[in-house]
């Protein structure tokens, strides 16, 4: 028997327990690329003339931290600027997800030391989650490029955007892979790949802002992120920068291999830390904040410095105006109400919100984790009921995300006040702007909380379907889809604001669905089983 023996039975156990999430993700991403460009390219008719009134706004410096620069002055990379690195980050987490799961968690629940009792290798779990992981990106990229040239765009700089979304992607199958290696929790593991993936960002957004004779212009060719920007689809297509991700990717495999043979199972090459005799926690709650509390730090860093980029981009929205068809797909996006400034906090607002949405589905999510390992027996033997423990991750959840769209609205006030002249009145409209979106926000919450208490093994659907609500939210009406399909998505039924009027019925009906759903899953977790379900 190989070290690699039994690679391919547990490759398809892996597909089959995937068989929702990495399906519907890839559709979804699919479905946000080209869609967006599809209601794009349908505004221009004129090519020539699309990024006229556009080029000031698309040289600030702000807006390039978030989505890079623009590739070229062509209609087809407006379409697709603010998706393609978008996307790709949403892609590097469906990576990252397939690996961890079927890596680091497998281990940790103790499922991989009863397979290795079998004729399964040493490094077959490993091989399998990887290959599953590249399956998964290269069929995304491959759909999405396919997607692109059904809609119209350029054939080359669309096979380009696939390549650019492989590059990344694959990197973030090595880096779960080897994170995966390095601690001994999945909660580490966590930490690993996604602070690699917001320093890859960081490093991309100030090589990209920095300037030209600056040498932090080096720093974007340093991140994988980088990479793939710099393939810049419907611009240069630098189709050789595929080699250097794929080199990236062979590398970071290597490593994860040599890693996972200088190991023991269950354990990690970096040890744990122990932590005091002593402690002063004296809840349950307490527990769980304290354990959260490095992933609350970094989301709320992230808002901060989101809120900055909005309101400092509000003052060069104004340039939009010249463009009648830019400012019509502002409206549609941003539920059409108020002026063009109001319609770009809205539209930002609603993708925020969205990733809002994301933490409290993490916070959730992370039930299922300390089920499995065996952690949340130990915290129900004090004494703790079950209904309390989950309402616990859930309540957290809710007012975390509740305190990040806060967050965005203050500082995004602040930063706008230097246009308005008033720095209350625009911090109390944006506040109330973000703070209007939460009830969309929590019904992804409760989704999460359903599969958990219910279908546990599924939890992980609730990312599939977070990017689905997305995809239905932002997309739907943009595409003309039957307003009974996108009115799936809570986030089509967002109030225009600010600019607009808060439909309070609807926010009812909204905060009805999510408590409904949380009290669903806390029943269905009454009832079943711990920690198998």
């Amino acid at each position: 028997m190989t070290g690699l023996s039994g690679t391919i039975p547990l490759l398809r156990l892996a597909a089959r327990r995937d068989r929702v999430l990495i399906p519907v993700s890839a559709v979804a991403l699919v479905f946000v690329v080209a869609g967006s460009a599809q209601a794009t390219v349908a505004l221009y008719p004129d090519r020539a003339a699309a990024l006229a009134p556009l080029r000031t706004l698309l040289a600030n410096p702000a807006l390039q931290a978030v989505y890079g620069p623009i590739a070229s002055e062509s209609l087809d990379s407006l379409a697709t600027f603010k998706t393609i690195l978008i996307g790709a980050v949403f892609l590097c987490l469906l990576a990252y997800v397939v690996v961890r799961r079927h890596t680091r968690t497998e281990e940790e629940e103790g499922r991989l030391e009863l397979l290795g009792a079998g004729a399964i290798g040493r490094r077959a779990p490993l091989a399998a989650a990887v290959l599953l992981g590249t399956v998964a990106v290269l069929a995304t990229a491959l759909l999405t490029a396919v997607g692109a040239i059904a809609v119209g765009l350029d054939r080359t700089g669309s096979v380009a955007l696939g390549v650019a979304w492989v590059v990344m992607g694959l990197t973030w199958v090595g880096v779960t892979a080897v994170a995966a290696q390095l601690t001994e929790t999945a909660r580490g593991t966590a930490g690993f790949a996604l602070g690699a993936l917001a320093l890859a960002y960081l490093m991309r957004a100030l090589g990209d802002v920095a300037a030209d004779d600056s040498p932090l212009r080096l720093l974007t060719w340093l991140s994988p992120l980088g990479w793939g920007e710099k393939v810049a689809p419907y611009g240069a297509n630098r189709f050789w920068l595929l080699a250097v991700g794929l080199l990236a990717y062979a590398a970071l495999l290597v490593l994860a291999f040599v890693l996972q043979g200088r190991r023991d199972l269950g354990a990690g090459i970096l040890p744990s830390r122990v932590g005091p005799a002593r402690g002063d926690l004296s809840s349950s709650l307490g527990l769980m904040v304290r354990l959260a509390r490095g992933t609350l730090v970094g989301w709320f860093v992230a808002f901060v410095v989101l809120g900055a980029v909005v309101g400092s981009l509000a003052g060069n929205v104004q340039s939009f105006v010249d463009s009648p068809e830019t400012a019509d797909l502002l409206r549609k996006m941003g539920g059409g109400a108020g002026s063009i400034v109001d319609t770009f906090f809205a539209t930002e607002i609603h993708v925020a919100a969205v990733a809002a949405a994301a933490l409290g589905i993490s916070l959730v999510t992370r039930m299922r984790t300390e089920e499995t390992g065996g952690r949340a027996e130990t915290v129900l033997a004090t004494g703790v009921p079950r209904r309390r423990w989950a309402g616990e991750h859930v309540v957290v959840g809710m007012a975390a995300t509740a305190g990040l769209m806060v967050c965005l609205g203050v500082v995004a006030g602040v930063m706008d006040a230097g246009r308005t002249g008033d720095a209350a009145a625009s911090i109390g409209r944006l506040t109330g702007a973000g703070l209007s979106t939460l009830p969309a926000v929590w019904v992804c919450i409760g989704v999460a909380t359903v599969l958990f208490g219910l279908a546990p093994r599924f939890t992980g659907v609730a990312w599939a379907v977070l990017i689905a609500f997305f995809a239905l939210g932002e997309f739907g009406d943009l595409l003309g889809l039957p307003a009974v399909v996108s009115g799936l998505s809570p986030f089509a039924h967002l109030p225009a604001l600010p600019g607009g009027e808060m439909a309070v019925g609807t926010a009812v009906v909204l905060v009805a669905v999510a408590v409904g759903c949380v009290a669903l899953g806390l029943a269905g977790l009454r009832q079943r089983d711990l920690p198998a379900g």
